[in-house]
């Protein structure tokens, strides 16, 4: 029971991690590499005020603003030298593996004693109350993200991954909803570090490394798993961050060393990407023999 309680902590963690991703790789259509950086940076930010004895809610919050500053070196080396978004983002995560060794003065930051958001509920099972303040967070954030896609920024910034000459011709400027998308991205990594320092009780400057590759399997995922339902974007994240990591366990219970953790990651992206691959060239194989799109049972007896 633990050891499922536990899976599904990490799980809503990496929700925040994927809906933040979620933002910039399928909304604004740019694979930003900087969220390595802002990852480890939130954690190390909460980590160094919660040692400092801050509450842990402002932490919490200084963790979700700190992260807004990698999102905006990114974008300000994209829109104004010029630079690649890609090489951008890269850019920044190398600049912030020498940051984040300044936040605290050393590579790591243990908490053991000091308290964190984790502890301002409390249940005879520490793995509930993580659980009952993550689901909180992570269906807070969705709605808001929700709310927010409905309004004119919103609907700006998801034209603005679309169509740019869309948002040009409206009067509007691309890298306007550029800084905005990274800016606010970047924010919700920053969150997910902080959130998975507190629940580990550990910040390491390392944290961030992999992280971004745990995002686009939990996207992917998603997306692949429910292809086919009304469910919004951010759902899909929340929901394949959750899958995602019920695999990784089921992986190390079946005898798999926590050191093929990382060849599991690659490994599920490749197998995703596969079957959605698969599925589209089986559709349009039923399409051009019959006439007709094939059902989704059809394709899954295919497949």
């Amino acid at each position: 029971m633990n050891l499922l309680l536990s899976t599904l902590e990490q799980g809503l963690i990496y929700a925040v991690l994927a809906m933040g991703v979620h933002l910039t790789f399928k909304v604004l259509n740019i694979a930003d590499m900087s969220v390595e950086g802002s990852f480890a940076f939130g954690a190390l930010v909460s980590a160094a005020l919660i040692t400092a004895g801050v509450n842990p809610m402002i932490a919490t919050l200084a963790a979700f603003i700190a992260g807004i500053i990698p999102g905006l070196i990114a974008a300000t080396l994209h829109i104004k030298i010029k630079i690649n978004p890609l090489l951008a983002g890269i850019l920044t995560m190398t600049m912030f593996y020498s940051i984040n060794l300044k936040v605290n003065g050393r590579p790591n930051v243990p908490m053991p004693g000091q308290q964190s958001i984790f502890d301002l509920v409390t249940f005879s099972n520490k793995y509930i109350g993580h659980i009952v303040i993550l689901f909180v967070i992570v269906f807070a954030i969705k709605f808001l993200l929700d709310s927010f896609f409905k309004t004119k920024m919103g609907y700006m910034l998801i034209s603005t991954g679309d169509n740019k000459d869309l948002v040009t011709s409206l009067g509007e400027s691309p890298n306007k909803y550029h800084l905005v998308g990274l800016m606010l991205a970047n924010a919700l990594v920053g969150l997910s570090g902080s959130l998975f320092a507190q629940s580990i009780r550990f910040a390491d400057t390392q944290m961030g490394v992999g992280s971004l590759v745990i995002a686009l399997a939990s996207l992917i995922i998603g997306d692949s798993v429910f292809r086919n339902t009304k469910l919004k974007g951010t759902s899909k994240a929340i929901l394949g961050a959750l899958i995602y990591k019920a695999i990784g366990t089921i992986a190390l219970e079946l005898g798999l060393e926590a050191n093929d953790l990382k060849l599991i990651n690659a490994m599920i992206i490749v197998v995703f990407i596969a079957y959605n691959n698969s599925y589209g060239k089986i559709r349009q194989a039923f399409t051009n023999l019959g006439g007709r799109h094939a059902s989704d049972k059809e394709l899954k007896e295919k497949l």
